[in-house]
């Protein structure tokens, strides 16, 4: 046996190319200086724990046969295992790492463990193949973890650790097969921060994630992983859309991307022989190195040229995905959908209360009374200040969420009730309100199939009366017509009577009723992704 157990080396430690044939002992020794172990060769047990490498510490192409320890170690300078391999258990538990540290390409072939340790820089463990257990139980990240291109045979275990705002999992090409293999991690928190960096190659691997949470029903982190999917996704038509296309753009138009007017010409010429098929085939172009490449990626495509009817599709496609992006989280985001539906009820209601309740001055006032107007108005209030605080709490982009609800509530209705009052209204049984209600019967009740109009047939007209206005509360009426519009949930059966009404006020109450029709639809959809039960039914049937 080997032991320089306590030892303190003062200068540079040189075994590069060495061979121990027994176990090494390298516990609580001191390495002032650098070390270099490149190309060792640990046939049998390799003990460093409580070491403390003071400066960098080298273990390229090293090879640990036999167990290997490092637990409790520090390396204040940057740790580089390049290319390692382990071949039996490595326990490196409570390790702090006070710089960068090097794990790419490195092989695992046996169960490995980083529990509690803390990395303060970034972790690259780049195409690193753990074969069997990989364990980062309450692990400190202060910086990003780089995963990219690694593979994970058994088990990759991340709970209880915890990511600091500038750490996440960069999971770019890893091999994963979620059949065999396992990631876990805290529910809640794995899903946030697991990232790549475009849609590009790892589709699949996105859609395996997904696959691995719901198999452990973590449905927030498969909802998560699902989500930055399709933000990808959005991503990628929007460069499709906007991008110079390397297949279709003029010289000049590749020179206002970034390219030199020789490297334009390259282009041109080498897509004469054969169009491109990704971004990076303009690397194997003379003239062109990474730098260029690096400098114009983001503004380019390789595709086929589109046609006006394809870039019409596509960008439908991306209007479409932005809206369920912004107001849904993709369905991934149940309080973002309800509050949304709620600034949506709140507008229409005080819209539908103005139109029926303040319909002339001249020459006799139909107005309602000072008392009612406050009532409504701080009706309005409370339930606009409940779905703005549920979207401002749960939603990615607020603002954006607000813009895109505005854009859909506000325009039309306004343009419709400004012409109900430029206009003007002369018909009769103006002193009765537009709106009638089922009086039947009072109950909370779903009305998914019901329209906003009364029957035709007369008789429905003895159980449909029209509502009071002479109550305290007969503003909630109105509201409870905008939540029957949209939720298809209500107290009241209420809707639009049949006789002397205005086409606009019918387009104004059928407007909100076909956002109504889109809005439930949604809101069933988001709810069979975030309830366990109904989404295992889904899934899993």
């Amino acid at each position: 046996m080997f032991s320089f157990a306590n030892t303190f080396f003062l200068a540079r430690v040189e075994a590069q190319g060495a061979t121990f044939t027994q176990n090494t002992d390298w516990s609580e020794a001191r390495f002032s200086q650098s070390a270099s172990f490149t190309n060792t060769r640990f046939q049998q047990d390799a003990k460093f724990r409580s070491t403390i490498f003071f400066d960098r510490a080298k273990f390229n192409q090293a090879q640990f046969l036999g167990v290997t320890n490092f637990q409790s170690s520090e390396f204040y300078a940057n740790a580089s295992f390049h290319q390692a391999l382990f071949q039996q258990p490595a326990n490196l538990t409570r390790i702090q790492w006070h710089d960068k540290v090097d794990f790419a390409q490195t092989r695992w072939q046996a169960t490995v463990s980083f529990d509690r340790n803390q990395f303060s820089q970034p972790l690259f463990l780049s195409e690193a193949r753990f074969e069997k257990r990989v364990s980062f139980r309450q692990a400190q990240f202060s910086q990003p973890v780089n995963l990219r291109g690694a593979s994970i045979g058994y088990q990759a275990d991340f709970a209880d650790a915890s990511f600091a705002p500038t750490a996440y999992l960069n999971v770019s090409n890893l091999e994963f097969d979620p059949k065999q293999a396992t990631i876990l991690g805290n529910p809640g928190q794995i899903g946030r921060v697991i990232s790549v960096p475009s849609l590009e190659g790892n589709e699949a691997l996105l859609r395996k994630l997904v696959q691995n949470f719901r198999q452990l029903q973590q449905i927030f982190d498969a909802n998560r992983i699902e989500y930055t999917l399709e933000k990808l996704r959005l991503q990628q038509f929007r460069q499709r859309l906007l991008s110079t296309n390397l297949n279709a753009g003029t010289r000049s138009q590749l020179q206002q991307v970034g390219f030199s007017q020789q490297q334009a010409e390259a282009i041109a010429q080498a897509r004469s022989q054969q169009l491109f098929r990704n971004t990076n085939d303009i690397l194997h172009i003379e003239g062109i190195d990474l730098a260029t490449y690096v400098k114009v990626r983001d503004r380019i495509v390789a595709r086929e040229p589109l046609s006006l009817a394809g870039w019409l599709l596509d960008a439908s496609r991306w209007l479409g995905l932005s809206m369920l992006l912004l107001l849904t989280h993709y369905g991934t985001n149940f309080w973002l959908v309800f509050g949304v539906g709620l600034v949506a009820i709140a507008h229409f209601g005080i819209l539908f209360w103005l139109v029926d309740r303040f319909r002339r001055l001249h020459p006799q006032p139909i107005v309602p009374l000072p008392l009612e107007v406050i009532w409504a108005l701080s009706g309005f209030s409370v339930i606009t200040l409940t779905g703005l605080t549920a979207i401002f709490r749960s939603g990615e982009h607020p603002g954006y969420t607000l813009a895109c609800l505005e854009l859909i509530i506000i325009p039309v209705p306004a343009v419709i009730a400004g012409w109900i009052y430029w206009r003007g209204r002369y018909h009769d049984l103006m002193t009765v309100s537009y709106f009638v209600e089922d009086g039947s019967m009072r109950q909370l009740r779903f009305l998914i199939g019901r329209l906003p109009n009364i029957p035709f047939y007369p008789g429905f007209r003895d159980r449909f009366n029209p509502i009071v206005w002479d109550r305290r509360w007969s503003w909630l009426n109105y509201f409870d017509l905008s939540l029957n519009n949209l939720f298809r949930l209500g107290f009241n059966d209420i809707r639009l009577r049949d006789q002397h009404i205005p086409g606009l006020i019918t387009t104004l109450v059928w407007y909100q009723w076909s956002i109504g029709l889109l809005y439930f639809a949604l809101l069933l959809w988001t709810l069979s992704r975030t309830i366990p039960g109904l989404n295992l039914l889904i899934y899993f049937k």
